[in-house]
C-alpha cells in the first residue's frame, strides 16, 4: 500500500471537514450533508482499484 493513497484521502477528509463545517456555520445545513457525502463517494472511488488489486492477490495466492 502506498503512503500516498493515504495522504489523499487524509487530504480529502480534511477539505471535506472545513467545507461542511463553513456550510454548516453559515446555515446551509443541505449543502454540507451533500459535501460530506461527495466527499465519501471521491474516496470510496480512490479505493476501488486498490480493492480490485487485493481480491488479484488474494486469487493467485489460493490459486482459484
Amino acid at each position: 500500500m502506498d503512503v500516498g493513497l493515504i495522504l489523499k484521502i487524509a487530504g480529502v477528509g480534511i477539505l471535506v471537514s472545513v467545507s461542511s463545517s463553513i456550510l454548516n456555520k453559515s446555515g446551509r445545513d443541505e449543502q454540507a450533508m451533500l459535501v460530506t457525502l461527495a466527499g465519501i463517494i471521491v474516496v470510496m472511488l480512490m479505493l476501488v482499484g486498490e480493492i480490485g488489486a487485493l481480491f488479484e492477490t488474494v486469487q493467485s495466492v489460493f490459486g482459484f
